[in-house]
């Protein structure tokens, strides 16, 4: 099935549109065929024709059979001439109907009828039937399958809680789990078997259309556009991981439908694949965004909140100071222009591991916040201490570290002022109970997607506009690469950043595209491409795989998304009207005539068609034909198959 076909009852369609006629002209002809049929029949009957249409019936049978009188006797000439006459009438019907298109009508309007309610009463076969389980049945553990068949027939399996079994059942398959765990625990439990960690088997309130056969969420429908392609017209839209596992950009202005139509539908859909143990999700965006309740996750990190009950690992949960400073270095500086002075993240990255890696000699942990800017400021009393940690645990190694790091202080190149600056914006009395890193806290560390959990990260947006956007570009940092060394790479990872504005930087681009090949995505929405450096866009839109541009989007976004549209060619249809010029004095009256009653001059028209190239959607249309509470939505799944844009309803 073509990508984004909401599959749940879907009815394939022709790829091409057939060249129907419409359907007053349809109707009207049968009706008219009807009637000309029913006149001739009449005509033929009360002999206004004539009688030559018996000469085939007294050519063919022999005269002692004819009349009432003949071999057959009343009765057989009776069977014989009414036989005749119901032959002819069904030739006339034949001949009707072949002129009226009464298949037709029966295969648009009456058939589809038919074929519905024969839908609505067919029942799988047990063959075809998921709940019967046959895989199992197949492997010998009949058992097993008839204890989760009496489950379903009492009521007690949910779509989740077989999607939770089925994944289980995989995981035996491949080697992962023994299949004597997987029995005991299935007969034991019945449908409530393998259950996520949390024990949850289902989400508080569902808003979305869920298929958890197919892994779907179904977003809207595809409108009945000529634009759209014909298989797509009027067909449920929905993603699933593999579309998500090429990464979504929605762009759109405030209102459009981006968190409500997109996030939370795309976040509810991955929280119930996580209580299946199908994926890992971390939704990220501004307090009160309206991104689900705290219920449907298991960990929320409400950054600023004193009542928030985890923290965020500011350093990702890693030992390796390289690594800490790399991902810190693009959080705290992978925005900043290279023409800035000192602002080049490979020269941050040196800086941060300057003093990162002796400070955890030292003291066994990385720095803190007010330790780590304190470090960056480069203030002689915790860089001393330092120093002589370092001298009395005999570390040459580090003390060179910490030497080149002093030499550069001061130098109108070091980055360590920028940093220390970014740094600042997180050591703010909001966050004074925030990133710690000596233990008391419950931080949450993005190492933990090797499980199926469900996280929501608060951003505090309001009077933190930059520490947001820095702690966005360190979720992003930390999850691509977290993903990227997962050892189990079956569980589907996907971050949900709700606003990207300012996230969006060349190491952020090159991380997204290594996504796909680690199972993994994210799901970014802008309020505009300008939020996007320039020389980034067309990177990212490259990047990712589904692309969607919602109503109300500026003309400078829509030629954005144009270019990387491309064109397709298509039939140019040009209509001339020529004027009729009559050279008769007959001719010129009617004329005349004509002009009176139809107030215009009589004209030819001349049809030319061409086949030209044009853009699938151009900047003006994006800009000003996308009605509200639509979209315009091109998708590539992870096998490579795409979908051209398409005209889509999010309010269907």
């Amino acid at each position: 099935m073509a990508p984004g076909m909401w599959r749940f009852g879907h009815t394939p369609r022709p790829d091409k549109e057939p060249d129907e006629i419409p359907a007053r002209q349809l109707l009207g002809g049968a009706l008219i065929a009807f009637l000309v049929g029913w006149l001739l029949w009449s005509l033929l009957q009360n002999g206004y024709l004539g009688y030559w249409w018996w000469i085939p019936l007294d050519l063919i049978v022999p005269d002692s059979w004819q009349g009432s009188t003949g071999e057959g006797g009343p009765v057989g000439g009776l069977i014989l001439y009414e036989g005749y006459k119901l032959l002819v009438a069904l030739v006339i019907l034949l001949g009707v109907a072949r002129l009226g298109r009464w298949g037709e009508v029966w295969r648009r309007y009456i058939a589809p009828r038919f074929r519905s309610q024969s839908q609505e009463q067919a029942a799988p076969t047990a063959e075809d039937d998921p709940a019967q389980w046959n895989q199992l049945r197949a492997a010998g553990a009949t058992d097993v399958a008839d204890r989760l068949v009496a489950e379903a027939r009492a009521g007690l399996m949910r779509d989740v809680d077989h999607a939770r079994i089925m994944r289980a059942w995989q995981g035996v398959r491949s080697g992962r789990h023994s299949m004597a765990t997987f029995t005991g625990a299935v007969l034991k439990d019945g449908a409530a078997a393998c259950l996520h960690p949390s024990g949850e088997r289902d989400l508080p309130g569902r808003l979305a259309q869920h298929d958890m056969v197919t892994g779907q969420v179904r977003l809207g429908t595809t409108a009945d556009d000529p634009r759209n392609p014909y298989a797509y017209r009027g067909t449920g839209l929905a993603l699933g991981p593999e579309l998500l596992g090429t990464s979504l950009l929605a762009v759109g202005p405030a209102g459009s439908g981006k968190t409500g139509g997109i996030v939370w539908p795309v976040a509810e859909s991955l929280c119930l694949h996580a209580l299946a143990g199908r994926a890992a999700v971390v939704v990220v965006g501004a307090a009160g965004a309206g991104l689900g309740p705290a219920d449907a996750y298991d960990v929320v990190v409400r950054i600023g909140n004193p009542e928030s009950v985890y923290d965020l690992d500011l350093y990702g949960g890693t030992t390796d100071p390289d690594e800490a400073a790399a991902v810190l270095a693009e959080a705290l500086v992978g925005d900043l222009a290279d023409p800035h002075p000192g602002a080049d993240s490979r020269r941050s990255t040196t800086v941060l591991a300057q003093l990162l890696g002796p400070f955890r000699a030292v003291h066994g942990r990385f720095p803190s916040v007010p330790q780590l800017r304190q470090l960056l400021d480069g203030a002689p009393g915790p860089l001393g201490e330092l120093r002589k940690a370092l001298q009395d645990a005999g570390q040459e190694s580090l003390l060179r570290e910490l030497d080149a790091r002093e030499r550069q202080l001061g130098h109108p190149g070091d980055v360590g002022s920028v940093l220390a600056d970014r740094v600042a914006l997180l050591d703010r009395p909001a966050f004074a109970g925030f990133f710690d890193t000596s233990g008391q806290s419950r931080p949450f560390s993005l190492q933990a997607l090797d499980h199926p959990v469900r996280v929501r990260i608060d951003l505090p947006q309001r009077g933190h506009a930059d520490a947001s956007r820095i702690l966005a570009r360190l979720v992003l940092a930390q999850f691509t690469a977290s993903v990227s060394v997962r050892e189990d790479r079956s569980l589907f990872a996907c971050l949900v950043l709700d606003d990207a504005t300012g996230v969006i930087t060349p190491e952020a681009v090159r991380g997204i595209q290594r996504l796909r090949s680690a199972n993994a995505g994210t799901v970014l929405t802008l309020r505009t491409l300008d939020d996007v450096p320039r020389p980034l866009r067309g990177p990212l839109l490259g990047a990712t795989g589904c692309r969607m541009a919602l109503s109300g989007i500026t003309p400078w976004d829509g030629q954005d998304f144009a270019e990387v549209w491309g064109k397709e060619w298509t039939e140019a249809r040009d209509v001339t009207d020529r004027q009729i010029i009559a050279d008769s004095p007959a001719g010129k009256a009617w004329h005349a005539l004509r002009r009176v009653i139809t107030g215009s001059a009589p004209t030819a028209r001349a049809v030319t068609v061409r086949q030209v190239e044009r853009e699938r959607w151009s900047a003006s249309e994006l800009a000003h034909a996308v009605p509200p509470g639509h979209a315009v939505l091109s998708l590539t799944d992870v096998r490579g198959e795409h979908a051209p844009p398409l005209l889509v309803n999010l309010r269907g």
